[in-house]
Order: C-alpha cells, then sequence, then structure tokens
C-alpha cells in the first residue's frame, strides 16, 4: 500500500485579513461577516454549556464586535449574560460600533468588582494582536489560568499571537473552548498557544470561496497534519519493488537504537530492510532479528547496491571519525536518507572532518537541541520569528526537508511548504521514539515516497501508534503496533 498524511490547510493572520477585506467585493458584507461569527461563538457555547451567568468580555476592535453580537444572540435565547468592556465605547468604530448599538443589555467597564459569572467570553483581541496585554487585560489573563474550564475563546485566546502561537510578553488567556472562522491558524497548533486554546472549533461564516482562494494562492502553503490515507497495495508487487531500506548502525555498545529504527522501516512497508555493522554489533543483532536482514561489510560495500534506495543513518550511530565516515558516504551516495540522532550532532560539528553538504532528497530529524547545534543563528531567533518560520528557514539552509520535532513538530521544505503535527500524543516524550520515527520516514522513502510525503506520512503514522498503545508507552512498544495502524486507514478498499 501507499500511505500518504491527510493535511488541512492553515490561513495565517495576513491571509486572514486579505480573505476578510475581499469578501465585501465578492457579495459579502463584513457586518454579516460579523454576525455570522458572534451567531457561530453562541451556537458553539450553546452545544457545550447551559444557561448561566455568562460575561462577554469585549475589546475595542472586531473581536470585540463579534462579542456583542454574541452576547445579543445569548441573551435572546435567554441566557443571563453581560458585557463588560476594556475601552470606553464611545471609541468603537465600524462594524464593531453597530454591533455595540444591537447590543440591548449591561454594559461595564471590566473591574475586578464586577459581578462574577460563571462563564467568560474572551472577546478581548484575537490572533492579529502583536503586543503584550496589558492593565486589565493582562490581569484577567492572569486569572485565566484557574478558570480555564469556564472560558470560551473568539478566535484565539487574547494575547496569543495567531503566526507564532507565542504567549506575548509571556502572558495570554487560557480558554476550555477557542471559536476560530473558516480556517485554523498557525498559532492554534504551535506551542504554547495549543495548550492555551483548549477545543477548537472551526465556524464556517459564509465566507466566499473566492476569497479565501485568492488569499492562499501566493504565498508558500501551511497545513495541519490531519491524519493519514492509504491506497491498496500492488496485486503484482513483490520485495524488491516496495525498496530496500539500509540502517546504519554503530558500535556494540549502542545497538538497541538502530535495531528500533530498522524494525519501523520494515513495518512501515519496505520490502525489505538491512542492517549494516561492525561485526561485534552485527552479531548482537543477528541474534535479536530475523525478519530485518544483517551485514557486517564495509558500508561502502553495501551502499555498492543501488538496490538499497534509502538509508536511515544516527540511531546508535556514534561520534567518532568512523561515524562522520559513514555519514559522508551516505552523502555522497545522494540516496533518500533520513538523518537522525548522532548524524546530525556530527553535521554540527567542525573540526577535522568537515560533513558533506545535505541534499533534496534528504530528512533531517533534530529535536531543540540538535537544532539549536544544527542551525544556531536560526534558533536564536525562534523567540521573535516562532518555530514554523524557524524550521522552514532551517530547510532552505539545509536544501532538504526538516522534522523539528517536539509537541508541536513543524516539517517544513526548501520551497516553504510546512506542516504542523497537532495529532501526537504527549507519551511519547520517551527515549527511542525518535529512533522509530526515524525508521517509519526510511521505510516509506524505499517505497518511493518524496522526502516531504514521507516525513509526513511517518509523522502521521508515529502519532497514531502512540495513540494506539496509550500513556506508559516505551519506543519498542511502536513498531509491533503499525500493521493494526496500517489496516485501520481509509482508502485502502
Amino acid at each position: 500500500m501507499t500511505v500518504r498524511a491527510v493535511l488541512d490547510r492553515l490561513l495565517t493572520v495576513a491571509q486572514m485579513s486579505a480573505v476578510d477585506a475581499a469578501a465585501p467585493a465578492l457579495g459579502v458584507p463584513s457586518m454579516t461577516l460579523m454576525e455570522n461569527a458572534g451567531r457561530a461563538v453562541a451556537d458553539e457555547i450553546g452545544r457545550r454549556f447551559t444557561p448561566r451567568p455568562t460575561a462577554v468580555l469585549c475589546g475595542p476592535g472586531n473581536n470585540g464586535g463579534d462579542g456583542y453580537v454574541a452576547a445579543r444572540i445569548l441573551k435572546q435565547r435567554g441566557w443571563p449574560v453581560w458585557c463588560e468592556t476594556l475601552a470606553p465605547t464611545g471609541g468603537l468604530r465600524g462594524d464593531a460600533a453597530e454591533a455595540f448599538r444591537r447590543w440591548t443589555g449591561e454594559t461595564l467597564p471590566v473591574a475586578e468588582t464586577n459581578p462574577m459569572a460563571e462563564l467568560f467570553v474572551d472577546a478581548l483581541f484575537g490572533a492579529g494582536l502583536a503586543r503584550p496585554l496589558e492593565g486589565e487585560a493582562a490581569r484577567l489573563a492572569e486569572a485565566s489560568a484557574r478558570l480555564k474550564d469556564r472560558i470560551v475563546a473568539i478566535d484565539v485566546p487574547s494575547g496569543v499571537h495567531g503566526d507564532t502561537g507565542a504567549a506575548l510578553g509571556g502572558l495570554a488567556f487560557h480558554a476550555a473552548l477557542t471559536v476560530t472562522f473558516v480556517r485554523r491558524k498557525p498559532g492554534h497548533l504551535l506551542m504554547p498557544g495549543r495548550a492555551r486554546c483548549g477545543e477548537i472549533a472551526v465556524a464556517d461564516i459564509g465566507m466566499p470561496d473566492e476569497a479565501v482562494a485568492r488569499a492562499m494562492a501566493d504565498d508558500p502553503a501551511v497545513f495541519a497534519l490531519a491524519g493519514a490515507t492509504a491506497s491498496p497495495s500492488d496485486p503484482e508487487g513483490h520485495k524488491y519493488s516496495r525498496g530496500h531500506c539500509l540502517v546504519v548502525s554503530g558500535g556494540p555498545e549502542t545497538t538497541g537504537a538502530s535495531r528500533l529504527a530498522a524494525r519501523a522501516a520494515a513495518r512501515a512497508g519496505a520490502g525489505l530492510t538491512t542492517i549494516v555493522a561492525p561485526l561485534e554489533a552485527a552479531r548482537i543483532h543477528a541474534a535479536r532479528l530475523d525478519a530485518v536482514m544483517v551485514r557486517s561489510e564495509l558500508l561502502e560495500t553495501a551502499l555498492a547496491d543501488e538496490r538499497r534506495n534509502a538509508v536511515v543513518i544516527g540511531p546508535g550511530l556514534g561520534l567518532d571519525q568512523t561515524a562522520a565516515a559513514k555519514v559522508n558516504a551516505v552523502l555522497a551516495a545522494r540516496r533518500a536518507t533520513v538523518l537522525d540522532a548522532d548524524a546530525l550532532t556530527l553535521i554540527a560539528k567542525t573540526g577535522a572532518q568537515a560533513i558533506q553538504k545535505t541534499h533534496d532528497r534528504c530528512v533531517l530529524t533534530p529535536h531543540g537541541g540538535e537544532f539549536a547545534r544544527l542551525f544556531p543563528a536560526i534558533a536564536a531567533e525562534i523567540p521573535r520569528s516562532g518555530k514554523l518560520e524557524a524550521a522552514r528557514a532551517a530547510a532552505r539552509a539545509a536544501g532538504a526537508t526538516v522534522v523539528f520535532k517536539g509537541p508541536d513538530t513543524v516539517i517544513a521544505t526548501p520551497d516553504g511548504r510546512a506542516v504542523i503535527d497537532a495529532l501526537s500524543p504527549p507519551w511519547l516524550a520517551t527515549a527511542g521514539t525518535g529512533d522509530v520515527l526515524a525508521g517509519l520516514i526510511g521505510g516509506l522513502l524505499a517505497q518511493g515516497l518524496d522526502p516531504f510525503a514521507a516525513a509526513c506520512a511517518g509523522v502521521a503514522l508515529h502519532g497514531a501508534a502512540a495513540r494506539r498503545v496509550g500513556p506508559g508507552l516505551i519506543a519498542d512498544d511502536l513498531p509491533p503496533v503499525i500493521p493494526a495502524v496500517l489496516s485501520a486507514l481509509p482508502g485502502q478498499a
């Protein structure tokens, strides 16, 4: 079978602004969109909560306008609701002013002495906020951490940057539910914004499809990883047509990492998988592997067989000159290659033996520490630019696909395409799971997927396997459940 990732297109803050600006000329007035947005918020609240005293916290812009509409709809439905405003309502302009004019309930200035609500709607600031919260907004954000089960955010929790997920100035609201419009934004999926959003509901507010298409036409695409699908296996296929993945092992002290990678490559569907290792390490591998072949030949000899069309190097490789020479040999062969763990550290090192440049058939899989060693100047900019832009910059610098791992893994290509993983569970944060991911990607490369497709599908399978195992998993648990994950994928009939 061929496994492919399912991707859901995201909109950046600038793209969403362009969509909003284009709508009126396409026949949908901006006030209609605000009415639809506020109604959608009220609908989502009504699906999850029973009527209760509710304070809608309204800011000075269109996010506040959405809040006034939501308050009006809730009031019409019998909810005890009032609005609290950050700024004098006389300063409202445009659609927000009209939304306030249509609101007939009580409006209070935000203050600690206001009645205590049982539910709060955060309509202070949207995804385009570019400055830290201050004053009463900052006080409310601090309080939200202990009230988050009672907070619904409109667009994003106030203080979360819509593109980077950053909590501006270190302070942002927490919410149990975030209602956004048209499409999710990167900040909904990138940490710490992802942890502040709670459940995310995406509402259709009648935005013209043409407006969305125009906004997405020029910029490099940003996606969310939404799962995976599979096409049926070729009935005339055989092990040689499904590719041969070579896993390069180091010495006998660290054989477990390369075995994890090799088992994962085989489970991902590579027709053949071989570990090439020094003799003493090969003996250890051979005692513990059956379906995976073990060879103690020289790496150059192993690479001379062009049927070995994909390579995984790094897990358990070591950091000595022999290991560096192996990395050089693999890069010189220009096979589809996953560079992980020790291979990344060797590439980052300077010294006696320089490593050859990576190429466009490579997939680099650094975690945060490895990323900082590989791309120190780019990593230094992450607090300002965010993880998404850092991954894109690293992919351009390496001329290769980069999988920047973490709780919000980002996969990026040199041409600017990027995918944010919001599916993988936190219990993947344990030793050896990265070796399994490297093997999954290697197994998919062996079957002919391009590096970006293999990286996306590998991350999707990795997360699905972890969800199937559940909390308490160790890396050894992941390869055995891959068949069940593959069997459950849609699209095989």
